[in-house]
């Protein structure tokens, strides 16, 4: 079974999202066990890197269950369930700093990645 933290990062790091950041969530919130968030430098790059997810998870049997904030492409939210990524816009990742936010989140090692 393929691991859904690594199909991620793979489409991730395939579309060269930015500053990609894991964090464990498990024992710190109910919404899910992972939030993992990343940023792009324009609105085609934002887009393409939450497409990209989407299609990757879908081909690999996980269910999204929604994606939002895809047509401003400003903060795109993707919802797999137990995991939830985060797209931001750099200056809006920033302003809403969800690594300091959630803290108290141990950021976990990015997953080896096997072409």
């Amino acid at each position: 079974m393929v691991d859904l933290l690594q199909v991620v990062y793979k489409a991730l790091d395939d579309k060269r999202a930015e500053d990609i950041v894991i964090l464990n969530m498990k024992n710190i919130s109910l919404l899910a066990d992972y939030f993992i968030i990343c940023h792009g430098n324009s609105d085609r790059q934002i887009q393409a890197i939450a497409r990209e997810v989407k299609e990757k998870a879908e081909e690999n049997g996980f269910d999204v269950r929604r994606m939002e904030g895809y047509d401003s492409a400003r903060w795109i939210l993707i919802d797999l369930g137990d995991m939830v990524v985060h797209v931001f816009n750099k200056e809006e990742r920033q302003f809403y700093n969800l690594e300091r936010l959630w803290g108290d989140a141990p950021q976990i090692e990015v997953p080896s990645v096997s072409e």
